[in-house]
């Protein structure tokens, strides 16, 4: 299986806690399917205030999870920014986004058995 994260940077946080790397693990497991589910409607509804928004909120944890998606969250970031604006393949874009931070969620689920 393809590791959709690294956990770099939690480790170095966590400075061998193990504890604390995996409440931050669950806390990406059950954060993130609300914040994407808000985006995919936003997106959707071509709502670009709260994809932008939404999008924003979601760019520092994706970082923090060295999820490989980061660049392509500011591209849609900022198609919210802009109004929807370029890109005009946001769609495929998009569809990225959230198949790599579905696949991140349930490895992460896996790995830390939640």
């Amino acid at each position: 299986m393809e590791v959709n994260y690294k956990l770099d940077n939690i480790h170095e946080i966590a400075g061998g806690d193990e504890g604390f790397v995996k409440a931050v693990a669950q806390s990406f497991v059950e954060e993130m399917p609300a914040d994407l589910e808000v985006l995919k409607e936003a997106v959707a509804s071509k709502n670009y205030t709260q994809t932008h928004q939404t999008a924003h909120k979601m760019k520092s944890t994706i970082d923090m999870f060295k999820v490989g998606i980061l660049e392509d969250l500011i591209v849609v970031q900022d198609w919210g920014k802009y109004g929807g604006k370029d890109p005009d393949n946001i769609d495929s874009i998009f569809e990225k986004v959230v198949a790599v931070i579905d696949s991140a969620i349930a490895e992460l689920k896996s790995d830390f058995d939640l």
